[in-house]
């Protein structure tokens, strides 16, 4: 009997394993300059860390079935070339113009902490550069790729000597570029999680998420970004008709046209601040994909 116990136990395991390996899986691979990011062997993003670049960011980011679902990189005369793939920028940190690029954010180093699993995770360091190219604050992000195509994004920011203040903008701070057919202009759709449609409802609003969808070659796409509710307070959506999508904590004043006093941040020396977003990437609409349930799973997961 005993022996028997002992082979229910050992097919009990092999039979774990064989599910826990059947499942989908997320994985980095290294390369110069790069991290490529492959679910179940198929291209999910590229990771792109180039020195030459003026700050990192993930281009292109694609599907389930491989259709491409970020803007290509901006062409001279496209409209606001900074817009690059999925990206983390913010103007007025001390003065310099992280989002519009004026200011550069050079990659230091990426860690794989799980290159093969769901999440797969890595540990992303930039130096954000001031006027005189030497760092003002660093940037410390932890990055979770789930095999549902979330993204999450836990930074951490540090000032590098003096104080840091981020300032009241609406330039910022974790940011979408998407295809142009995706867009609300060309027929695509914007709601909150409060039941508000439209990118003029929801623009400059707090939310727990909000959910951008739209066609791509007759079939419908998504991003949803969710804010978390550690955040210091609560971020407003900076969300286009044009197709930019991005989530900021900075720009009381910014966002409420004025309504709000101007409320900068300041990171005092041996500080630092704490934010954490995500961005699921979906296919059908704001229903069909299930966000509301995406972001509860993805504050558990947060914890």
């Amino acid at each position: 009997m005993r022996y028997l116990y002992l082979l229910v136990a050992v097919m009990c395991l092999v039979a774990a394993n064989s599910v826990s390996a059947a499942g989908p899986s997320v994985t980095l691979t290294p390369k110069a300059d790069a991290v490529d990011v492959t679910i179940d062997g198929k291209p999910f993003t590229v990771f792109n860390t180039s020195s030459e670049l003026p700050k990192p960011f993930f281009s292109p980011v694609r599907g389930a079935d491989g259709t491409v679902m970020t803007r290509p990189i901006a062409k001279p005369g496209d409209d606001h070339p900074h817009h690059k793939g999925i990206w983390l920028a913010v103007d007025k940190v001390n003065g310099v113009d992280f989002w519009a690029e004026r200011g550069r954010i050079e990659n230091r180093s990426v860690k794989l902490h799980v290159a093969d699993g769901n999440p797969a995770v890595m540990q992303v360091v930039n130096d954000w550069l001031g006027k005189d190219g030497q760092p003002v604050v660093t940037e410390n992000t932890t990055v979770r790729i789930f095999a549902n195509r979330l993204i999450g994004y836990d930074v951490t920011y540090q000032p590098c000597g003096e104080s840091v203040t981020f300032g009241d903008t609406k330039e910022g701070l974790f940011g979408f570029r998407m295809i142009d057919s995706m867009r609300e202009r060309e027929g695509g759709n914007v709601v909150n999680a409060d039941g508000d449609q439209g990118s003029a409802k929801c623009w400059g609003k707090p939310s727990d998420w909000v959910d951008y969808h739209g066609p791509i070659e007759g079939k419908t796409y998504g991003v949803a970004i969710f804010d978390h509710p550690l955040n210091f307070r609560p971020s407003r959506y900076h969300v286009r008709n044009y197709g930019l999508f991005s989530i900021s904590p900075f720009g009381e004043r910014a966002y409420t046209n004025g309504a709000k006093p101007a409320s900068p941040y300041v990171i005092l020396p041996g500080d630092e601040l704490r934010l954490r977003y995500a961005m699921y990437i979906h296919a059908g609409d704001t229903e069909a994909a299930d966000v509301d349930g995406a972001y509860r799973a993805y504050l558990k997961s947060a914890e």
